[in-house]
């Protein structure tokens, strides 16, 4: 992991990336969800027609600390969004709130308030309110999840989720991450790891071959526990010859194996 890893992985994904960012534009750029400069969201649509299409909300990683929803600054992130526009939804990108200036429940907190947004709103914009799918991806899979606890009506706003690389509660605290939760006594009781246990949510969980053990222990970690809660695996998958990073960039691109795989869950609940 690092900028170095980052930069690498954009280089690879650039020819294939960035000639879908020059074809399709934001149909809605900064729309805003918050009182704070970062609660931001643009969204992403192809095609016209009156039917209402179904919402993917995607919620970019970066370890608490960086990331943006690009569109001005780059493909990366709004690639997440011309993809979801490119197979029929309304693709919502989001940025949030970063520690260290705000930190926990920060980030679940906008997530909240862009799916409360988006359900006012995305009618606006051809989306369906009644069928918002999150998608988020290593903090942003932790905001996602987080949601879920801070709202307990989380069923009720949202079809589905699909967490890619998160943290969940599984491992031990690290030292970075305490940037965003704060001390080590703090750490249990604000992960969300009892609720993506229990939800009734439908979720898709996925991590990479080449994910650090962490995440990977956190991934295995959840499927155990959700067998042995619910009787059954949930949706699930393991990203042969990916790393933390590329499991959301190559979204889009000729490697169709997990943007099926997230087609085919969503489909199944939208």
């Amino acid at each position: 992991m690092g900028p170095d890893v980052v930069g690498a992985m954009r280089a690879l994904y650039d020819a294939e990336q960035v000639p879908r960012a020059a074809a399709l534009a934001p149909a809605a750029i900064d729309c805003v969800y918050g009182d704070h400069p970062r609660n931001r969201l643009d969204l992403y649509r192809e095609g016209e027609g009156e039917a209402l299409r179904p919402v993917l909300l995607f919620v970019h990683g970066g370890g608490f600390l960086v990331g943006d929803k690009g569109g001005t600054s780059g493909w990366a992130n709004a690639h997440v969004g011309r993809w979801a526009a490119g197979h029929g939804l309304l693709g919502a990108v989001m940025n949030y709130r970063l520690a260290p200036d705000e930190t926990w429940p920060a980030g679940a907190e906008d997530v909240a308030a862009a799916v409360d947004w988006l359900r006012a709103n995305a009618a606006q914009h051809g989306g369906d309110p009644d069928r918002i799918l999150l998608l988020g991806t290593s903090a942003g899979a932790v905001h996602v999840s987080a949601f879920l606890k801070l709202r307990p009506d989380h069923a009720k706003l949202v079809r589905a989720a699909a967490l890619l690389s998160g943290l969940y509660g599984f491992t031990p605290l690290d030292e970075r991450d305490m940037l965003y939760y704060g001390p080590q006594h703090a750490y249990a009781g604000r992960m969300p790891r009892q609720v993506v246990v229990d939800t009734e949510l439908p979720l898709l969980l996925a991590c990479a071959e080449f994910d650090p053990p962490r995440f990977q222990a956190e991934w295995a970690g959840l499927l155990e526990a959700r067998l042995d809660r619910h009787g059954a695996l949930p949706r699930a998958h393991y990203a042969s010859g990916h790393n933390h990073y590329s499991m959301a960039m190559h979204l889009g691109t000729s490697d169709r194996r997990l943007a099926d795989e997230i087609l085919s869950f969503f489909a199944t609940y939208s």
